[in-house]
């Protein structure tokens, strides 16, 4: 007996016209600002070392050849690359692939924007990311506020100085004594902590960036030239929703290849697979990477936020399910 598939989009059509007004928008945002429109491979040789992202791999078969080849998580080495040969300030809308667990704000395959200004600092990209949801979401102008700020407000705690032990009792008591119990990295205890008790709480009235994160959360950001402990990093958020993660970008060959590997022995001791140093990114940076800011931006999100959607599936034609 043949079983009916389900075949259906699972948006209207309603929404699929307000996607494509939201994409327009966004771009007459950037020709504007007269900011370049690229296109770069959703698949590359490498994938990234963070070892809170999974790519998804595939074998590229030609005769009796295979390469190994990864769905891109984000276009940014591709898009360094370019501002390294001289492209000047570029922005893109592409697909972006992430090997993890779906639902509400989760899909496996989404969309992403990300652009990178040169010239910029990271207070100048924050302002143009407000502008942007001011003319795509008519809301209030952007508010500022640090990582260290928000922290000690919410939960009364300072997250550049705590210890791992004073942050197990943190968690503890917060009803995540599981968490406590088996979880022995700094970082992983900060993050937990910050997604599970202040997220929540952040941009119900406008928009909130979320700045100089932990050094050791810098990513593939800038150490300040102020402070140390902290990086040219940020985040926003909307009614509780991280949105858009940015950086003061670094340019620095050696220090990225060191982050890298450091990246890499985490995997190890968490025993996930090692992924290869992208070395050609490598060589675009000791090349010369101009003196910039970028940030990506999840599009499915925003236009949740939009239209006031609670799942990513209902602004999506057809969202992936581990039940279809």
């Amino acid at each position: 007996m043949k079983v009916a598939a389900a075949w259906q989009p699972t948006c209207d059509m309603v929404t699929l016209r307000q996607r494509a007004h939201l994409i327009q928008r966004i771009r007459q945002f950037f020709q504007e600002r007269q900011v370049l429109e690229v296109q770069t491979p959703s698949m590359s040789y490498t994938g990234v070392t963070d070892e809170h992202l999974s790519s998804f791999v595939s074998d590229w078969q030609w005769g009796s050849r295979t390469k190994k080849l990864y769905l891109q998580t984000s276009p940014e080495f591709y898009m360094k690359r370019l501002l390294c040969a001289g492209s000047g300030c570029i922005y893109q809308l592409n697909s972006a692939f992430r090997n993890e667990e779906s639902g509400r704000y989760h899909q496996p395959e989404f969309q992403m924007l990300e652009w990178y200004r040169i010239g910029f600092d990271m207070n100048a990209l924050i302002e143009e990311v407000g502008a942007l949801l001011m003319q795509v979401l008519e809301c209030r102008a952007i508010q500022i506020i640090t990582y260290q700020a928000i922290f000690q407000e919410v939960l009364h705690c300072d997250p550049l100085s705590a210890s791992l032990v004073e942050l197990k009792q943190l968690a503890n008591s917060h009803g995540f004594a599981d968490v406590a119990a088996c979880e022995d990295d700094r970082d992983t205890l900060l993050q937990f902590l910050f997604s599970c008790c202040i997220e929540p709480n952040l941009g119900h009235e406008a928009p909130l960036a979320v700045c100089h994160f932990p050094a050791s959360q810098a990513a593939l950001a800038k150490i300040s030239r102020h402070n140390p402990l902290v990086a040219q990093r940020f985040e926003v958020y909307i009614r509780g929703v991280e949105l858009a993660n940015g950086f003061e970008e670094l340019t620095c060959a050696d220090e990225q290849r060191s982050r890298f590997e450091a990246d890499n022995k985490k995997r190890a001791q968490q025993q996930r697979p090692q992924v290869p140093l992208d070395h050609i990114f490598l060589a675009a940076l000791e090349a010369g990477l101009p003196s910039c800011a970028g940030v990506a931006l999840g599009v499915d999100r925003l236009l949740m936020l939009a239209l006031k959607q609670d799942h990513i599936r209902d602004v999506n034609a057809f969202a992936l399910s581990m039940d279809d």
